[in-house]
């Protein structure tokens, strides 16, 4: 995996290489529409387009806070507005399952790009239940994340080829807050007591975080929610939670908590109180219009509300004070 060191080198890398790019187009006749007008599938995908984009683009996106993408089926509105955009940007890795056919079809007719697909396959992550398909949750690596940069860019420059300079310092300034979050997150779970060191949410989406930030993780359910949690998993995560006596387990924002609820319940019955450590961003991003809304606001949120929860030093208001939403752990009621 990349280090601070190594983001650094990657991204110059990336930026001489589309830098290269947009000065050989650079005689390419600007197109009349000024504002590019971008439909993308998820809330993070959104976020990284936008922040890349600038004034340039208009971004309209079809999967909204607290819904869970694995399961959102498009509907005809949703189509209509991927037949009327410029550009099409998506996660990819079958994170928007239900929508890949309609994706397929429209990338007929317009550019339909998705933003993972220059991580190299060693970077991915294949669990053990996932019938050999990359689990989809790579926003959650700052390291990784970074790097759908690339993708977005190359499709902003190749559209607007006289703005690609602003694309190219917009994303240089993304990745510059990608490392940040590497090191804050980094830094703060590295900070909980070694015994309580144990993510458990309602699904298995940490992979990626928990690799980044060295914290292992467990989830009720698999990758995908679609799948159903049986009384054996909370039975195996309740020996695991009482064995370990860890303080808290994590809801998440797009799934029901009732799993999770479940393992509070069994864990009590046998004698061990633990609390409900958050709500975290897992599939879908914070409240519109809020600095958790963003992507850099979600993983802030999420190391911060994870750190203060098991026992580790982290600000409240987290990395940068900008952390809207109190992080404390609730106590089951």
């Amino acid at each position: 995996m990349k280090r601070p060191l190594q983001i650094l080198l990657w991204s110059c890398s990336v930026l001489f290489t589309l830098t290269s790019c947009s000065e050989k187009g650079t005689t390419t006749t600007p197109p009349a529409k000024q504002v590019l007008r971008v439909v993308t599938t998820t809330g993070m995908v959104a976020d990284l387009v936008r922040a890349v984009g600038g004034n340039h683009v208009q971004v309209s996106n079809i999967i909204g806070e607290g819904i869970d993408p694995h399961l959102y089926k498009p509907n005809r509105d949703d189509i209509a507005q991927f037949l009327t955009a410029d550009l099409v940007f998506y996660n990819g890795l079958l994170l928007e399952g239900k929508m890949g056919q309609v994706l397929e079809q429209v990338a007929a007719t317009k550019p339909v790009i998705a933003v993972t697909e220059t991580i190299p396959s060693d970077q991915l992550i294949y669990p053990d239940d996932s019938d050999d398909h990359p689990d989809p949750h790579v926003w959650l690596d700052p390291q990784i994340w970074l790097q759908c940069t690339s993708p977005v860019v190359m499709a902003l420059v190749e559209a607007q080829p006289h703005n690609a300079t602003e694309f190219i310092a917009n994303s240089s300034e993304y990745i510059k807050t990608a490392a940040e979050l590497y090191s804050y997150g980094t830094k703060s779970i590295q900070s909980i007591p070694p015994n309580n060191r144990l993510l458990i949410t309602s699904h298995d989406a940490f992979n990626y975080f928990g690799r980044a930030f060295d914290i292992e993780v467990l989830g009720v359910q698999g990758i995908s929610t679609e799948s159903e949690a049986g009384l054996t998993d909370i039975e195996q995560l309740v020996d695991v939670i009482v064995s370990r006596k860890i303080p808290a387990v994590f809801i998440e924002s797009s799934v029901p908590p009732r799993s999770v609820e479940a393992l509070i319940e069994g864990a009590k019955a046998r004698g061990h109180d633990v609390a409900i450590g958050g709500e975290l961003f897992t599939d879908a991003m914070g409240p519109t219009g809020t600095y958790e809304g963003t992507w850099p606001g979600m993983i802030d949120h999420d190391v911060t509300t994870v750190t203060r929860a098991l026992g580790g030093i982290a600000p409240e208001r987290g990395l940068d004070n900008m952390l809207t939403q109190r992080n404390e752990k609730v106590d089951p009621e």
